[in-house]
């Protein structure tokens, strides 16, 4: 992540009293909706794409019936299946080179988030020239990109819809991204009988992750109290009512769905509204945004290798209680979507958001402390270091915390 200037070494500026709302080009949801894709190539006159993916999914056959629909209107696409969970600067690095060695008029995403991210580095990489390097930051993309079509194949990262793309910088141990609404894809294709093979572990992992997106989305600092020093430019516009909407949508269906998606694998109709819950939740974060969840994993996730979804779900209560008290009555609002019980007053009823979130956490299989992951407790004033270091995420959330507050967070989540 590429370091930001400290919050003290600018005069905060307001700001403006408006927000924007940005979404995919178009978003097609459905299960079999996958047999469309020949269709809206076509009508977008692409006939060489390529597509980014991993040896596992192409092992399991999951690009099978992308590659039928391809055939049906005579399109032949060159494969990058070198995906990667997680994946390294180097990934990205070598689909580039296939695709300038191919010169694709498209670039198809298809996984889970990583492999989707790689597609936004190379859709980027293939019009404006460099490498990954080059475009990680806010707003580094000068112009739109190569038709970018984005297929989801677990429920998590919301890709699909939104303008990050997470890359490893193995070196630094941190998670590094480029942020830009150029990177939305074209076309999200969001297929959930895609994630009818997705491992318990997988969906668990993916799931917790729109659960964390939705709800910092939804706690994250209001749009017209927003400051960034020296007047920034901000990635994301704080809390406002549209993205209000999809978070508590995506809240509301992740408390009924996720656990028979992980439990009861087979339980199709709960992971066709899994699918759904990311979607809504990618929608909600990219333009409200993530928070200080985000910024405590990502150097979490590059040290201890755990996965960006595993990580959140570790952090997520831990950052509740910190933002319980400038948001309890949002936490009680939560807590209602999850499906608590009323409990009184707003305040025992964020309490029952936060243990909620903790029973679910555990009905699922995600890690309840850091040294759960592999963390060890002398890390913990370093991770909150690089985490301070990424102050358009401190500029967002509602409580806004000091570098002492993020290792006391740790601390307790250790």
């Amino acid at each position: 992540m590429t370091a930001a200037t400290p919050a003290d070494s600018g005069s905060p500026t307001k700001r403006s009293t408006s927000w924007q709302f940005h979404s995919a080009g178009r978003i097609v949801y459905g299960p079999g909706c996958v047999s469309q894709l020949g269709t809206l190539l076509g009508e977008l006159k692409i006939s060489q794409p390529l597509i980014v993916t991993d040896a596992t999914l192409v092992g399991l056959g999951l690009l099978d019936g992308i590659l039928a629909a391809l055939r049906e209107v005579g399109i032949k696409p060159v494969i990058f299946d070198g995906g990667e969970a997680e994946p390294a600067v180097d990934v990205a690095d070598r689909a580039i080179e296939l695709g300038r060695a191919h010169t694709p008029d498209a670039v198809i995403g298809v996984g889970g988030g990583s492999n989707m991210d790689v597609a936004k580095y190379v859709a980027a990489a293939l019009t404006h020239g460099g490498g990954p390097r080059d475009y990680f930051g806010v707003d580094r993309v000068p112009g739109p990109v190569l038709p970018l079509i984005a297929i989801p194949t677990t429920s998590g990262t919301g890709s699909e819809v939104s303008h990050a793309a997470v890359l490893t910088d193995t070196q630094a141990e941190v998670k590094v991204s480029c942020l830009s609404n150029h990177l939305r894809p074209l076309i999200a294709l969001v297929d959930p009988a895609l994630t009818y093979q997705c491992p318990a572990k997988v969906m668990a992992h993916s799931g917790i992750d729109a659960l964390t997106h939705a709800i910092e989305a939804c706690t994250n600092v209001d749009y017209d109290q927003l400051e960034t020093p020296g007047g920034q430019f901000a990635a994301y516009y704080g809390r406002f009512p549209i993205g209000d909407c999809l978070g508590e949508r995506a809240i509301r269906l992740i408390g009924h769905h996720l656990e028979p998606a992980v439990r009861v694998p087979q339980s199709r109709a709960a992971r066709d509204q899994m699918s759904l819950a990311a979607t809504l939740a990618g929608l909600a974060f990219s333009n409200c945004g993530v928070g200080i969840v985000h910024a405590l994993e990502y150097p979490i996730g590059a040290a201890v290798h755990c996965s960006h979804g595993e990580g959140n779900g570790c952090l997520l209560p831990y950052v509740m209680r910190f933002i319980l008290p400038v948001r309890t009555r949002v936490l009680a609002d939560i807590a209602r979507a999850l499906g608590c019980a009323e409990q009184g007053d707003d305040r025992s009823m964020a309490e029952a958001a936060i243990d909620r979130v903790i029973q679910l956490r555990q009905s699922i299989g995600i890690a309840h402390r850091l040294r759960d992951l592999g963390v060890t407790e002398d890390q913990l004033p370093e991770f909150a270091r690089k985490s301070w270091r990424i102050q358009r995420l401190m500029w967002l959330c509602a409580r806004r915390p000091t570098e002492q507050d993020l290792l006391d967070i740790l601390r307790a989540a250790f």
